[in-house]
């Protein structure tokens, strides 16, 4: 699953008996209208209860940044929350559009989402964590330069049947209306892909 304090309240315990074996938690976000970082105010909730369930995990950031200095500063944000914390899977830099206002992030170019994301990945690497990028097959087609980075591990979002991507990815968010038992409402889930 990945989740965010939407989900609000979540029994980690029977989340892990349902089968779930991961969690990406969403650590903050970066406001898309006036470029704020915030903390996540379940993170450290959830970062306890996955732990102490068994279950592993990973964290991801909501990026609104518009340039590689900002990428940099979501990277040591993350970091910061942390603050030396295990974490089982990576963090994933997750950048999106904004399709129902307007956004700081409107004008950003392919060329400079791909710059952002790289850097974050990098920094991310330079303090010992796994990193990796999310994106959906219209970022893949239209925002970001697939072939710079074709090395940074996907996070891929896909709710048809099978991924349309042509791209190698190795984690698929294949449905975000999953019913797990110990979370209300619906949920994203995902599957890690490992080679046979």
């Amino acid at each position: 699953v990945d989740v965010s304090f939407y989900q609000g309240s979540i029994d980690w315990k029977q989340v892990k008996k349902a089968g779930v074996t991961f969690a990406i938690l969403r650590i903050g976000y970066r406001g898309y209208s006036n470029g704020t970082l915030c903390r996540d105010s379940k993170f450290d909730e959830y970062y306890k209860g996955a732990k102490a369930a068994g279950i592993k995990v990973g964290a991801y950031i909501f990026s609104q940044a518009i340039n590689r200095k900002e990428a940099r500063e979501e990277a040591n944000f993350c970091l910061k929350i942390l603050n030396g914390r295990k974490l089982d899977y990576p963090i994933m830099y997750d950048p999106e559009s904004i399709l129902y206002a307007k956004a700081r992030t409107d004008n950003v170019t392919g060329e400079q989402f791909t710059k952002n994301t790289k850097t974050f990945c990098r920094t991310i690497d330079e303090a010992g964590y796994e990193f990796g990028v999310y994106a959906n097959l219209k970022w893949q087609a239209y925002k970001l330069e697939m072939h710079k980075i074709k090395d940074i591990p996907m996070w891929y979002a896909d709710y048809e049947k099978k991924p349309q991507t042509p791209y190698a990815f190795t984690y698929w968010q294949y449905s975000s209306q999953a019913s797990i038992p110990g979370i209300s409402g619906r949920c994203d889930i995902n599957i890690e892909m490992v080679p046979a």
